[in-house]
């Protein structure tokens, strides 16, 4: 089936209407596109980016949740609880690096101290059984270089790091392999409704559609309301985080959490699949939902807590500093509803579990869209997708002597820091969902992304880049 990815031009309007479109591209959105793709349907997937998972998604914590601490009997728990066996299998068949490190929620006064026992009863209350409870000098067994004074800790012991990148590029690749039409650079202005139709304008042009899914993250209040409701509004909670060097990964073998607030879960240490350690998120309420700069304050801040938690972290260089932006909503749990005399269903309110429930979502919402009148048919099984590896704990390209005596491409090295080759640059760039820019590319094979951050091989990365395009 010849692959469907539009970016620039008019969008085609020589077919029948959509049987469904999904606006938003990040990992939900592309979950439930590809989820979609199973069933004999004719699928649009939008987004108003020159790329999949370029929003939210692109800047989380990449952590694997168990849903331990969830609120008990909500759809959130109950998803991020299925989400999880679903990525962990799905990851293992795809390709996707995944490491069960495990978390340590670390209590640093008596208060803390005193709500572990509430939130290992939490654990339990949403069916994950695995939790302990730590004393002090288990603790410092188990993490030598944590900060003086902690009193004990909580330990989740299948709380695991994902690469956040190649999972909803996984996800995409198999609904465009499918075909779905994914089009890109494609902001909804506008949606007219009647008894048949949704006629969505956008960017560049309209698009007609029957049924209509709403997974448009940090908009999807928006959209929500140009389908006449008006039941929640998407607040941007920023959250900066501290990369530091590969150096640094030897600090630390689990995720180390505080004890959770309303907030969120707070400042964290953990490891990441590339070898890096994160410092971070800071939770920054906004009224702007471009705001995705760092600042100053929120450096010094994680400086502070990382000093606390991990002071010898403090001493390693600093390989990048990003932030990002979550859909808060006021509401603990996701917003998720059906309206099915609209042919319409909203995906909001999803945070930082996303990425782990991503799967379930999309499950939970193609049923939704059978019970409100669609005709699904039997579901078939998609072509299997391997995609390239990310993370450090698997073998890469550069260390197979057999792949490289088959392409020597796969053993010249154009990222050093990375140990990125120029194989791996060239299937990204002809992959049935490329990189539209040189961060595109970073986030499909690393190059640039590591201590030199690009200054090295920023300039042959970028002509590997307009040579594909050319």
């Amino acid at each position: 089936m010849p692959h469907t990815t539009t970016t620039t031009g008019p969008l085609p309007t020589d077919g029948p209407p959509y049987d469904v479109t999904v606006v938003g591209a990040g990992v939900v959105g592309t979950a439930i596109a590809r989820e979609l793709a199973r069933h004999r349907l004719r699928i649009a997937l939008l987004d108003a980016s020159d790329d999949i998972g370029n929003a939210t998604s692109k800047a989380n914590t990449a952590i694997l949740h168990t849903g331990f601490d969830a609120v008990p009997g909500s759809l959130e728990a109950r998803l991020v609880r299925e989400g999880a066996h679903l990525l962990r299998a799905y990851a293992a068949g795809a390709g996707i690096p995944v490491e069960r490190v495990g978390a340590l929620l670390v209590a640093w006064d008596e208060e803390q101290l005193a709500a572990l026992p509430a939130l290992l009863a939490k654990a339990v209350r949403n069916d994950y059984h695995a939790a302990r409870l730590l004393d002090a000098a288990e603790l410092y067994a188990r993490e030598p270089h944590l900060g003086p004074g902690a009193l004990g800790a909580l330990e989740v012991p299948d709380e695991s790091i994902i690469c956040p990148w190649t999972t909803p590029l996984a996800y995409a690749t198999q609904a465009v392999r499918a075909g779905v039409h994914l089009h890109l650079g494609c902001r909804v202005r506008h949606i007219d409704s009647d008894d048949d139709l949704h006629t969505l304008t956008t960017d560049r042009g309209p698009l007609r559609t029957r049924h209509l899914i709403n997974a448009a993250g940090l908009h999807a209040d928006e959209i929500d309301r140009e389908l006449g409701h008006d039941v929640f509004t998407v607040t941007p909670r920023r959250g900066q985080l501290i990369v530091f060097d590969k150096l640094a990964r030897d600090l630390v073998d689990h995720i180390l959490l505080p004890v959770p607030t309303a907030a969120g879960k707070g400042v964290l240490v953990a490891p990441t699949v590339f070898g890096n350690v994160l410092l971070g998120p800071t939770a920054e309420e906004l009224d702007d939902k471009t705001a995705t700069g760092s600042t100053a304050d929120g450096i010094a801040l994680l400086r502070e807590k990382g000093h606390r938690i991990l002071p010898e972290l403090l001493d390693e260089e600093v390989t990048a500093v990003y932030a990002g932006l979550r859909a808060a909503t006021g509401q603990e749990d996701y917003r998720i509803r059906s309206h099915p005399e609209q042919r319409y269903i909203v995906v909001g309110g999803i945070r930082s579990t996303g990425l782990t429930a991503s799967l379930a979502i999309a499950g939970y919402v193609t049923g939704l869209l059978g019970d409100s009148g669609l005709d699904l048919s039997a579901p078939a099984e998609l072509p299997p997708v391997t995609m390239p590896n990310l993370g450090e704990a698997f073998p890469r390209p550069y260390q197979d002597a057999g792949l490289i005596a088959s392409d020597p491409a796969y053993g010249t090295l154009v990222c050093h820091c990375e140990r990125v080759s120029a194989g791996e640059i060239r299937d990204a760039l002809a992959s049935p969902v490329p990189p539209r820019s040189p961060d595109g590319l970073r986030r499909r094979t690393r190059a640039g992304n590591g201590r030199c951050q690009g200054f090295h091989c920023g300039a042959a990365v970028r002509a590997l880049f307009e040579e594909e395009r050319s």
